[in-house]
């Protein structure tokens, strides 16, 4: 596959720099900003074989690192300053793909803090959300109150969940899904948790299910931009 890939550093006001890296297809139609999940960074291996498969499929991608994880730390920074960090990785992305449709979000909290962000204050150029699973509540505190601020998201926004996820039971989300109305498109993966693991009778490896989400989520893209 032929890619642009470009390592580099994104400047968070007030915040000092982070980490990030741009993989741009030779023949790209859409842009994705995707942060990660609170325990592991842009590398690792989801984030990989995610940001291979959309590239496969002509999205590329804008990864970055929050700035705990670029220090080696395992807490995640105050919510305001990974809404900060979301907000400079948009706004770069802007910069680099102008004539791109732009979207972004990332896994569990990477796609909950970009939301997060939008809800505060709209991000700019922005198409739309994706969530490769949201985390709807913590293990074992089951609710709904984390996606309270989705009401005010005025933006369509892709939900790609597995069934086992401990994080978000399907009972819990689907009401909140409902409520969004248009704006909410929901995949399930069935059988895959909050990780998208599959148990071995599954019959995917994690390529695969890298290829699943990419494929949903390039329809979803092309759903809304009509192109």
């Amino acid at each position: 596959m032929n890619a642009e890939i470009t390592d580099f550093t994104l400047s968070v006001a007030g915040r000092g720099e982070v980490s990030a890296l741009c993989f741009r297809p030779a023949e790209c139609r859409y842009f994705l900003v995707l942060g990660h999940g609170a325990g592991a960074g842009m590398r690792h291996t989801f984030m990989e074989l995610l940001a291979e498969a959309l590239a496969e499929r002509g999205i590329g991608t804008l990864r970055y690192q929050f700035a705990y994880m670029d220090r080696g730390l395992r807490r995640p920074d105050p919510a305001h300053v990974l809404q900060t960090t979301v907000r400079a990785a948009v706004n770069s992305a802007g910069l680099i793909v102008r004539d791109l449709p732009l979207f972004a979000g990332g896994k569990s909290m990477g796609g909950r803090m970009t939301s997060l962000a939008q809800a505060d204050r709209p991000l700019h150029g922005l198409k739309g959300i994706a969530f490769y699973g949201f985390p709807l509540h913590p293990i074992g505190d089951p609710g709904s109150s984390r996606a309270e601020h989705l009401d005010q998201v005025a933006l369509p926004m892709l939900f790609l969940q597995g069934t086992r996820d401990r994080l978000a039971q399907p009972v819990l989300l689907q009401p909140v899904l409902e409520r969004l109305g248009q704006r909410a498109t929901v995949e399930w993966l069935e059988e895959a948790d909050h990780e998208f693991s599959l148990p071995k009778r599954g019959g995917m490896d994690k390529a695969a299910v890298a290829g699943w989400l990419a494929d949903r989520t390039l329809a979803w893209m092309t759903g809304v931009t009509g192109r």
